[in-house]
């Protein structure tokens, strides 16, 4: 019963080798993909980033709305962090608070997307090494059993298919972990920079509109004193209607009402 237990499990372990081959052939080709798009990704947007996050915080004291997106829109930032400031900056008539939670939630998108990408090189930075240890331990056991019968052409090929795994293995999580590294502080010093231009947008956008509810009473006074200074038209003087005039009795009704008393 034993014997056909550790039949199973040798069986079971070899047929694990070629998958476990296939797949550090494809974590090869992963990290050979993401060392093509480190490079992309520098002589792209690492080639546009020219601005300096304390240089636009200065230029962007005193602009209005419309000055900050065109300013934003020129000025050397990513394209992510352009998109997210212009969704801030257009809606500046929305509430503080609401203000607030918007910053707050496109910041939240930005460092979702940075995670994401950083968790593919993560991944295989973990696993590479894994399967590679997998494609070394595999091979060994009828490496031995060749050993044990002689048989040296057997056991080389154990240990060269052994030596070729843990090879690609760690070359694969070796890239995966230099490139994740790299990316991180990179994308942690872009999140850093748009939170603070964030702020600084919402520190704009108070004072400015704390200047119109400033100018409003203001003009509120001015329309007022404007309408004292207006000649008043005077409504023409209503005039009674004149009283009924008794009509006066004759001198003839008179005598003869003293006559009677």
């Amino acid at each position: 019963m034993s014997n056909l237990i550790k039949d199973i499990l040798r069986t079971v372990t070899e047929t694990l080798q070629i998958p476990t081959i296939i797949v550090l052939l494809i974590l090869i080709a992963a990290a050979i993909f993401m060392i093509g798009s480190l490079l992309v990704e520098i002589f792209s947007d690492r080639r546009r980033l020219k601005a300096k996050i304390p240089k636009v915080i200065d230029d962007i004291q005193g602009m209005s709305s419309l000055e900050l997106d065109q300013y934003i829109k020129h000025c050397g930032l990513l394209r992510r962090q352009k998109k997210a400031l212009h969704e801030l900056i257009t809606r500046d008539s929305l509430p503080d608070n609401s203000r607030e939670a918007l910053a707050r939630e496109l910041l939240f998108e930005e460092q979702s997307h940075y995670e994401k990408v950083t968790k593919v090189s993560d991944v295989i930075a973990r696993i590479a090494p894994m399967f590679g240890l997998m494609g070394t331990l595999i091979p060994l056991g009828p490496g031995l059993i060749a050993l044990g019968q002689g048989d040296t052409r057997t056991l080389s090929q154990s240990l060269l298919i052994a030596f070729d795994t843990t090879v690609a293995g760690l070359i694969s999580g070796a890239v995966s972990f230099v490139i994740s590294a790299i990316r991180k502080n990179w994308y942690e010093k872009y999140v850093v920079g748009l939170e603070t231009i964030m702020e600084c947008v919402l520190d704009v956008q108070d004072r400015e509109k704390d200047k119109k509810d400033a100018a409003e009473p203001v003009k509120a006074v001015k329309k007022a004193s404007r309408r004292r200074m207006e000649p008043a038209i005077q409504a023409p003087p209503v005039v009674p209607p004149p009283a009924p005039v008794k009509p006066e009795r004759p001198a003839e009704s008179v005598m003869s009402e003293d006559f009677w008393e």
